[in-house]
């Protein structure tokens, strides 16, 4: 793995793609996935939106904005994980802080393991 692939936790701005539609955004996202799944070729990342949309189940808020800089208040959306290659990552930000960790993980755990 080279080490311009960004690490797990790391917050990043990358054309993220719509749902409803298809078309993408640049916006921020977090790297979800681990380095495995890098050295596959890929990245799961997880919507960053900004704080005064509507929450939705999932919804973490991330509460050390200077470590992720991010511009103003924002929600990391574990419902919305996209699957992108590293060669889309456009630059790397920042990081989600220790802390917040857990909660993203644990939600995003949450939602697979209603799928088993």
């Amino acid at each position: 793995m080279t080490s311009d692939v960004p690490s797990p936790w790391d917050v990043i701005v990358v054309p993220f793609p719509y749902t409803e539609r298809l078309a993408e955004k640049r916006r921020p996202a977090l790297v979800v996935s681990s380095h495995a799944l890098a050295e596959e070729g890929f990245l799961w990342v997880a919507m960053i939106t900004g704080a005064g949309k509507p929450m939705r189940a999932g919804d973490i808020p991330v509460l050390d904005l200077a470590a992720a800089s991010l511009p103003g208040p924002s929600m990391i959306r574990t419902s919305k994980i996209a699957t992108i290659e590293p060669a889309r990552v456009l630059r790397v930000i920042g990081s989600l802080a220790a802390t917040e960790r857990d909660a993203v993980a644990r939600n995003i755990a949450d939602f697979l393991a209603e799928a088993t």
